[in-house]
């Protein structure tokens, strides 16, 4: 376990820096003209409009006037800006609402970029599978195999490659830098380096035997990350990079390491957080240091770069059959997991719908859409209580207007 501030000290620090000028903003009415803007597209034709989300209905299947109503509440207490893509073959439709920043108030930027959180696992995930594809992995050998030393002998049963990717390894949780929002946010400018995080988490010895089990935990893809790395030679990221984001076109992604900034355009992020008089504000934590999220969840991104990431998956331009097929396939033997090789599922209806969400302090972010891309899905949404397991209005709103 590393050295860290006392809870005490930690949530006083927090409390003290959440009295200021940002801490009970005054949000925007509901459907503010100035905060909203969407545009709409089908195979026959394009139209643009922006306004208070009173747009016609379904559009080719899309309902353009749920979206709209879904993002035109914010900002509000659940979220400070909104950023949303629906696509596919029934049409497509972009809107986005909230502000840029609290303290000026201006129009969230629509092509902001983001923290995409555990989305990252999907890069990871097609990582791997293309290095497998390349004769450079086998996904049935185990990972002691490819990293010997990183285990202690608690290990003692192989632990293969494909059951790091679909959670099934049984490798417990690292100890992290905190076990709340106010002593993490205290150390959120230290670094807690991949190989330390992995560390601590052999150090308690296996959860469960690998298979037996599917508990989703950053480890794995840590670990993973570790893995490709040591196969090829080069750091995660370039690799990253090389394989998945540069043959995608996502040319503003990025990995940001250790540096606690979001290059480029984006949108703050806020937490809220409690008063020591009972009342509630909001806190930026736009900067803070991921290094520890690594292949788990460090990724920068924009709503456009992980609609390309998806289409380009789903047509298996970046991941050949058979290696793509580990993408739609959940571990064996374990009926009620929902979870695959970067991605899971879930039934909407008659339909099944595949994605990943992510989220770090002050974002939320999903990508997801059925395998045929008949309908995709991609949002960034400024939440307050991002990391929250609690329903978040927001989020539910737009997820039931694009998936209808």
């Amino acid at each position: 376990m590393r050295a860290r501030a006392s809870s005490v000290l930690a949530a006083s620090l927090v409390l003290a820096l959440a009295v200021g000028p940002l801490a009970a903003p005054a949000f925007a009415a509901p459907h503010s003209p100035a905060t909203v803007s969407a545009s709409a597209s089908t195979s026959t034709g394009t139209g643009t409009g922006t306004g208070t989300g009173t747009g016609t209905d379904g559009t080719r299947g899309l309902d353009r006037k749920a979206l709209r109503a879904a993002i035109g509440v914010v900002p509000d207490q659940y979220a400070t800006a909104a950023l949303v893509r629906v696509g596919g073959t029934d049409g497509s439709w972009r809107g986005s609402a909230g502000v840029r920043d609290l303290a000026s108030g201006r129009p969230a930027h629509p092509d902001a970029r983001f923290r995409a959180g555990s989305i990252t696992k999907v890069v990871t995930a097609a990582t791997v599978l293309r290095l497998a594809a390349q004769g450079g992995i086998d996904l049935d050998a185990s990972v002691q195999h490819y990293l010997p030393g990183l285990f202690t002998a608690a290990f003692d049963k192989p632990i293969s490659v494909r059951q790091l990717l679909n959670h099934t390894s049984g490798i417990p949780a690292g100890d992290g830098l905190g076990d709340d929002f106010a002593e993490l946010y205290a150390h959120r400018f230290d670094t807690l380096t991949p190989q330390e995080d992995v560390a601590s988490a052999i150090a308690k010895g296996p959860e469960f035997d690998p298979g037996d089990q599917q508990h989703y935990l950053n480890v794995n893809y840590t670990v993973l990350g570790l893995l490709v790395e040591k196969v090829t030679g080069r750091s995660y990221a370039a690799e990253a990079t090389r394989l998945v984001l540069r043959p995608a076109g996502m040319r503003h992604t990025y990995f940001p390491g250790t540096d606690p900034r979001i290059r480029g355009p984006h949108n703050r992020g806020y937490q809220t957080v409690a008063r020591p008089d009972g009342t509630t504000g909001l806190l930026d934590v736009t900067e803070w240091n991921q290094a520890d999220r690594w292949a788990a969840g460090d990724m920068i991104s924009t709503t456009a770069d992980l609609e390309r990431l998806l289409t380009s998956l789903f047509r298996g331009r970046i991941v050949p059959q058979p290696q793509l097929e580990e993408m739609f396939t959940t571990p064996p033997g374990l009926p009620e997991a929902t979870r695959s090789a970067g991605l899971e599922y879930k039934k909407v209806g008659d339909q099944v719908f595949w994605g990943k969400s992510g989220s770090r302090y002050g974002y939320s972010a999903l990508v997801g859409g059925t395998r045929d891309l008949s309908r995709t899905l991609v949002y960034s949404v400024n939440a307050t209580d991002a990391k929250s397991a609690d329903p978040n209005p927001v989020l539910d709103a737009i997820t039931a207007a694009a998936l209808k």
